[in-house]
């Protein structure tokens, strides 16, 4: 049965368990980084960061401000972007899980070129592909699937104890998804779920997606250069067209 993720922004206190979870499961390295004006850290999805916690704050009509919290991760997509501008340069260089629905970047996308690469990056609506430069892998979060298929929650999951990160059975966290909804409508009216139908990481977002992070849902509004529906259905459904190499 495929999996899914649901994360409860509502609930998330940006302790960045999650982040420093995933890291040392992975075992990757440091970053050496700068203050650049935030409590975000490191500024970026990068090649030894698979997921982030991303900071953003608003301030409301009233005056109220509003600091946002999102963990930022791959949405392993029903049907991936990613895949399909990878297999038009090195077939298998990405693949899905057909029991988990997990999408997993190969050993093979070293031998993904430079234009392959920035191919699939601009084919993700999310913005989630890295490059490791020293290694040449293209990499983001693979779902924890060594623990997943020994029945283990993934790690984020495991270390979030707020009830933000959660897992299981698509069916269930949709169920789940849809009960926190409707809770959490009762004190933020404008929230919603995002791009239930297309992806297996399910986020219920307390405002519009444009307030929290302008890759936070493939239908943002077109001003923050995000995908409307027509054309992330146009992406998720028709193949890449045939590139010709000279």
């Amino acid at each position: 049965m495929p999996k899914a993720f649901f994360i409860d922004t509502t609930r998330c206190t940006a302790c960045r368990g999650c982040q420093v979870a995933c890291k040392e499961w992975h075992e990757l390295p440091a970053n050496k980084t700068l203050q650049q004006g935030s409590h975000q850290n490191p500024p970026d999805l990068n090649a030894f960061n698979y997921k982030l916690v991303r900071f953003s704050e608003f301030r409301e009509g009233d005056g109220t401000v509003r600091w946002n919290f999102f963990a930022d991760q791959c949405r392993h997509c029903v049907n991936p972007p990613c895949m399909m501008a990878a297999e038009s340069y090195v077939p298998g260089a990405v693949i899905q899980d057909e029991a988990t629905g997990a999408v997993i970047y190969t050993e093979l996308t070293k031998k993904v070129s430079k234009e392959g690469f920035e191919q699939m990056r601009e084919n993700c609506p999310y913005d989630i592909p890295r490059r490791n430069e020293a290694s040449g892998l293209i990499v983001k979060c693979d779902m924890c699937i060594d623990r997943v298929k020994k029945d283990l929650p993934p790690m984020c999951v495991k270390t979030c104890c707020t009830g933000t990160m959660n897992f299981g059975e698509r069916a269930d966290m949709i169920k789940l998804a849809n009960e926190r909804l409707a809770f959490a409508k009762k004190e933020f009216p404008e929230a919603t779920l995002n791009d239930v139908d297309f992806v297996s990481v399910i986020y219920l977002l307390a405002f519009k997606p444009e307030r929290v992070w302008k890759h936070a849902a493939a239908l943002s509004p077109a001003p923050l250069n995000a995908l409307n529906r027509q054309e992330f259905l146009a992406k998720l459904t028709s193949p890449v067209r045939t590139l010709v190499r000279g």
